[in-house]
C-alpha cells in the first residue's frame, strides 16, 4: 500500500518519524457536507529512510499490504461474524429472541476485544512497518 506522508523528525540513521494523513470513508470534503467536526487527524509512524529524507519533505511511503488486509479483516470482518455466530447459535439453542439478540453482542464485543488485542500487540513489535521509497 502506498501513501503520502511527512517526514517529521530522523531517530536514527535509518529511520525517520512519518506523519501519515489518516483516510476515511467521508473523503473531508467538508463544503459539500456541511461537516460533521471530524478533522483529518494524522498517525505518527517509524519508517525505513534508505533515501535520506529529511524532515518537512512530503515522501510516499510504502506499507505490507498483506499485513494491511489482515488488521482490516481483524477490525471490521471478525466481529460481524461473531455478532451473527452468536446469534444462529443461540437460535439453534433456544427461541428466546432475548438470548439471540445477547448471544450476538457477546459475539460482537469478543470480536472488538481480539481486534484491540491485536492491535496492542502489532504496537508493541512496533506496529506497520513503513518504507520511504522516494520524495514526493
Amino acid at each position: 500500500m502506498t501513501q503520502i506522508a511527512t517526514v517529521e523528525r530522523i531517530l536514527d540513521a535509518d529511520h525517520a518519524e512519518i506523519s501519515v494523513p489518516r483516510k476515511s470513508a467521508c473523503g473531508h470534503d467538508c463544503e459539500e457536507c456541511a461537516g460533521c467536526g471530524v478533522s483529518g487527524a494524522a498517525v505518527k509512524a517509524r519508517a525505513m529512510n534508505p533515501i535520506g529524507a529529511q524532515p518537512g519533505q512530503k515522501v510516499v511511503v510504502e506499507s505490507s499490504t498483506k499485513k494491511m488486509l489482515r488488521i482490516v479483516v481483524l477490525v471490521y470482518l471478525i466481529p460481524v461474524v461473531l455478532f451473527f455466530v452468536g446469534y444462529f447459535a443461540a437460535m439453534a439453542v433456544t427461541a428466546s429472541v432475548a438470548v439471540q439478540y445477547t448471544a450476538a453482542a457477546v459475539g460482537f464485543v469478543l470480536g472488538i476485544a481480539g481486534a484491540i488485542l491485536y492491535d496492542r500487540r502489532l504496537r508493541a513489535r512496533g506496529g506497520l512497518s513503513f518504507i520511504i521509497t522516494r520524495l514526493f
